[in-house]
């Protein structure tokens, strides 16, 4: 059975940050465990270059477009080979092959009758390259996604007809309800397609750097909007459109995508695919974002972590292995060097690495190296079958997106390899002449680390090849059956030493301030500092009350805004604009207390003026009201 695994393609606006990283590290690790299981895998990464933003970012740099893309793009390369990805293409939407995939899909689209022309006015954001209408503007100006400004813009247009596909994706999403993981993202495509799907707008005229519409159409002056351009990578890598020599790897088994462009992925590209009358992609996996130290990045703030930088500072697959096991799938996650040198340290350093010393060193002073598990069965059958426990329960995890329990359950293995030799003491069996005793431990423990390298071989490749190497087998498909599956033993072998796989880590390797950055560097942090504690005063310069909903009502043409005048016990209510109204209705909030946030400078939202903020929390349950436990005088301090 083929598996096709794929990342976005990124876009060639700049160079690759710690989420690009993460997108194709949890792809590679995926397209490696399904090779290790014997599966045929093709695996997908590349570039997106089309689009106005190209364009504009090209002229800015003084360069011809091209150019521009080609050396952005051999940047991504350069670095996904640099870090040992096991891409099976890298594909460019400049590509020639791509190009007359996507006119070829242009064109079956037509004769579906799913393409018409007509002219589109409205907010589009560059950035984004995306129209938004105008009830979705922040202050009716603003881009609701990345803040910067729209421009209105008419222009005649070809569209595709998405509202036709409204029933039939709520129907996919119902009877595929693992079509989008984790499964607490699929409310929000859920939610935008019973809002209502307008019909989209698929070409520009205004500039020119783009996939031309198909020469049948008659129409040179239109380049195709980048959405459509950039999505149908995913079947022109395969051949779509030409030679189609390997599209019998689709349907792909999973697109890997950052949550910011799931509604491309889970509404666009399904209806797309429908149009072409292709089978959808099995998942769809949205992952969450990365702040640096609980901030957000920007470049702006000199904080934007640098992968290649981090990996040459701790090694690519430690970075690999941190960002992997730190952060649940779909959930967002924070990038500290001491919580890097943390995992290093404690579950590389000490779990690992020692446990693989330890057997080299008691190897070689008990059996000159000889390790045999001969008596592994006899004398520590309890402690086979928790190890077998450990890896039947493994693929679930992986199958599920979920490598940080992946790898919290496989580490399950080293406490028991640690563990065993504490209780089983085999220095005091030796000096007790039970030595068959002795070399059966040292014998589990020996094959508990090969199983745990066979099965942390698509995390951390390289280490486990050293680790194999040193126990004298290979890693590959085979011995995954012998080791995991047929749950076999290792032979007769000599162990080989090698120096400390995870040295430990004192101090961090890198600047806090990140090379390059426009802001001076910020002094060295004090130990007490290190998880971004405040003094007392500063949280006190944050004014905190108790207020009394008076009034509420619905902002028109609005989603998420009500609009509430709250009491802080001052000689006017405050007006505040909150986004609550998929949370609550007017009739639940009038006569309640909220906690305001007092002191915020004043904002327009929906050109409407908001006079502080509503404490609340949100999870993958919703949104609730933080409020106080019994009533309070409106405008009591909070602190």
């Amino acid at each position: 059975m083929s598996k096709y695994i794929t990342t976005p393609i990124y876009y060639v606006n700049g160079e690759a940050h710690i989420g690009h990283a993460y997108t194709t590290f949890i792809a590679d690790t995926m397209a490696r465990y399904e090779r290790l299981k014997g599966e045929d895998t093709f695996f997908l990464t590349g570039t997106d270059e089309h689009g106005q933003k190209i364009e504009e970012s090209a002229v800015k740099a003084g360069k011809q477009t091209q150019k521009f893309a080609d050396e952005i793009s051999a940047k991504f390369k350069n670095l996904w080979n640099e870090f040992g990805v096991s891409y099976n293409k890298f594909i460019r939407t400049t590509d020639e092959t791509h190009m007359k995939g996507v006119q070829k899909a242009f064109e079956v689209m037509v004769a579906k009758g799913d393409i018409y022309k007509d002219f589109y006015e409205g907010h589009y954001c560059v950035s984004c390259e995306t129209f938004f209408p105008e009830t979705q503007l922040v202050d009716g100006e603003f881009c609701p996604d990345c803040g910067r400004a729209t421009s209105v813009v008419k222009e005649e247009s070809y569209f595709f007809k998405l509202s036709k596909y409204e029933d039939r994706l709520l129907k996919h999403y119902e009877t595929n309800p693992e079509f989008i993981m984790p499964k607490s993202r699929a409310s929000e495509a859920v939610n935008f397609v019973k809002s209502g799907l307008r019909d989209l707008s698929i070409t520009r005229t205004s500039f020119s750097w783009g996939v031309k519409i198909p020469k049948s159409i008659g129409d040179d002056k239109h380049v195709m909007y980048v959405w459509l351009d950039a999505l149908l990578n995913y079947v022109t890598a395969l051949g779509y459109g030409t030679d189609e020599a390997q599209m019998d790897y689709w349907p792909a088994g999973v697109h890997f995508v950052g949550k910011d462009i799931l509604r491309f992925h889970a509404i666009y590209w399904p209806a797309f695919l429908m149009s072409l009358d292709l089978p959808l992609p099995k998942h769809i996996g949205a992952h969450g974002w990365w702040t640096r130290d609980g901030e957000k990045m920007s470049k702006s703030k000199g904080n934007v972590v640098s992968p290649k930088e981090v990996a040459d500072a701790y090694g690519v697959e430690n970075l690999r292995y941190f960002m992997l096991r730190e952060v649940p799938f779909g959930q967002d996650g924070d990038f500290s060097q001491r919580a890097l040198i943390d995992r290093i340290n404690s579950e590389l350093s000490n779990d690992l690495g020692n446990l693989l010393n330890r057997i080299i060193g008691m190897s070689g002073k008990y059996s000159d190296f000889m390790i045999d598990s001969k008596d592994v069965e006899k004398y520590h059958t309890k402690e086979l079958i928790k190890m077998n426990k450990v890896l039947d329960s493994l693929d679930i995890f992986m199958e599920n997106l979920q490598t940080h329990r992946y790898l919290e359950e496989l580490w399950k293995l080293f406490a028991i390899g640690n563990g065993v030799i504490q209780e089983y003491e085999p220095w005091v069996k030796m000096k007790n002449n039970q030595e068959d005793e002795a070399l059966a431990t040292v014998g589990l423990v020996a094959n508990i680390l090969a199983r745990a390298a066979v099965m942390l071989h698509p995390v951390m490749p390289e280490t486990t090849k050293i680790i194999a190497n040193a126990l004298s087998f290979e890693i590959n498909q085979e011995s995954y059956q012998e080791l995991v599956v047929d749950k076999k033993l290792l032979k007769l072998f000599n162990i080989k030493k090698v120096p400390p796989l995870f040295p430990r880590i004192e101090e961090p390797l890198m600047a806090e301030a990140l090379k390059g950055e426009t802001n001076p560097p910020k002094e060295e942090k004090k130990e007490e500092d290190t998880d971004n504690l405040i003094e007392i005063g500063q949280f006190f310069e944050t004014s905190l009350k108790i207020g009394t909903v008076l009034e509420a009502e619905e902002v028109p043409k609005s989603k998420k805004l009500l609009k509430l005048q709250v009491d802080l016990g001052e000689e006017r209510s405050r007006q505040i604009v909150a986004g609550i109204k998929e949370f609550y209705s007017t009739k639940d909030l009038i006569n309640t207390q909220v906690c305001v946030v007092a002191n915020l400078k004043p904002a327009k939202l929906m050109g409407m003026m908001s006079e502080g903020m509503l404490l609340a929390a949100k999870d993958e349950d919703g949104l609730c009201l933080i409020r106080p436990q019994k009533p309070k005088k409106a405008g009591t301090p909070i602190g």
